[in-house]
């Protein structure tokens, strides 16, 4: 068990429209490679749906610490002190990244993020971008974190 230090944005990396399900991310992270990436867990603990859904991935009990049982594989690394969500899309249509949250999704980040913070002042909000050379999440998570209020 650590100490949660880290709340890392994700997305899908899929179209942008294009719904995604916990079966879906289930298949592509567990399943053995080639056809998944044969990890133990999924990436993330919760998902936003394109209608601002948010939906559980993985059981969590919302306390300051990362449990070995609550540990999913976001980043490399940063797996064991994080807390790792993801919202479907960040691809256009060309599979090129772009910030594709619909309003809906938007909202319901701002509120879970929110809360989070609310809860755990101390932790680090950032996008996967920010811990790995990586586009995702599609967007620049300090920009938006200021946006919505969120000063660290």
């Amino acid at each position: 068990m650590a100490r949660l230090q880290y709340l890392v944005i994700h997305c899908t990396a899929t179209p942008e429209g294009s719904e995604v399900s916990a079966a879906d991310i289930r298949r592509w992270h567990t399943l053995p490679v080639p056809v998944g990436r044969g990890w133990k867990q999924v990436g993330y603990t919760d998902m936003f749906h394109l209608d601002g859904r948010v939906e559980r991935l993985v059981a969590n009990n919302e306390d300051a610490n990362v449990d070995t049982w609550e540990i999913t594989n976001g980043a490399t690394g940063y797996n064991a002190m994080s807390r790792h969500i993801v919202y479907v899309g960040g691809c256009d249509r060309k599979m090129k990244p772009k910030d594709t949250r619909t309003e809906a999704q938007i909202a319901a980040m701002a509120k879970y993020v929110h809360d989070f913070h609310a809860k755990h002042p101390t932790v680090k909000i950032v996008g996967h971008n920010q811990l790995a050379a990586k586009a995702c999440p599609s967007f620049d998570v300090p920009i938006w974190l200021s946006e919505i209020g969120i000063r660290q």
